[in-house]
């Protein structure tokens, strides 16, 4: 991903699924301006996204699809509570994103049975691949 906007896009979508449940937990904070710094956003781009409405950006490549869904993932897990909203919500986008809807349960379910709530990239990767055979 080399755009700016999408980029915008991409952060700005993680935002509005971390205030699905109703409100912004410190730690969702914190994962999303650690995001916001791996893809190189500016302090100010990324706290004037929390006031502006969500114009998702189609993301072609599907390792960018797979590793926003991952990411959102992440952010479910990352307050230590996860809302029924928020399981319904993440399908959703997953599916919307054209990701395999067998392959979205699978990597939520080995996420929540990890103790540390992540999978390798490796795994997430697999499941994804199996899919496509």
């Amino acid at each position: 991903m080399n755009k700016y906007e999408e980029k915008l896009s991409l952060l700005s979508e993680m935002i509005a699924f971390s205030v699905i449940d109703g409100k912004l937990h410190e730690r969702e904070y914190l994962f999303l301006s650690l995001i916001a710094d791996e893809l190189q956003i500016k302090k100010v781009d990324f706290n004037g996204l929390f006031h502006q409405e969500n114009y998702p950006v189609v993301i072609k490549s599907e390792f960018e699809r797979i590793q926003q869904f991952y990411r959102l993932a992440l952010l479910m897990h990352c307050d230590g509570e996860i809302h029924e909203k928020e399981k319904n919500a993440i399908h959703g986008i997953g599916i919307n994103m054209g990701l395999n809807p067998h392959a979205i349960k699978r990597v939520l379910k080995a996420m929540e049975i990890s103790p540390t709530k992540m999978i390798s990239p490796e795994f997430l990767l697999e499941i994804f691949q199996e899919q496509l055979n």
